[in-house]
């Protein structure tokens, strides 16, 4: 049984940080891209950031030079350090497996930034 399980939301002032993590199981993790996720209210679920089994990120324009995303495959972890966080970061974030016709998707983890 595949499982993703995110951790390391919650609620920051603008200009803040937040480090997400993913952790997954039932699956080859090092196979697999590995991406973020998020979806405000009222909004379609958005790509920001992922990675390659080969462990090359790539960002959605509203994230680049503010989020980091990385991956430890000892681990079976990827994670997002979310840097300079702004009031329209306000989602919750899904973490995503994707290999080839296989994709997976975690429960989501909120993240509010707000004064």
């Amino acid at each position: 049984q595949v499982q993703l399980v995110e951790s390391g939301g919650g609620s920051v002032q603008p200009g803040g940080s937040l480090r997400l993590s993913c952790a997954a199981s039932g699956i080859i993790f090092s196979y697999y891209q590995m991406g973020w996720y998020r979806q405000a209210p009222g909004k379609q679920r958005d790509l920001v950031a992922l990675i390659t089994s080969g462990g090359w990120p790539n960002y959605a324009t509203s994230a680049e030079g503010r989020f980091t995303i990385s991956r430890d495959n000892a681990k079976n972890t990827v994670y997002l350090q979310m840097n300079s966080l702004k009031p329209e970061d306000t989602a919750v974030y899904y973490c995503n497996a994707h290999l080839g016709s296989a994709e997976y998707w975690g429960q989501g983890t909120q993240v509010t930034v707000s004064s």
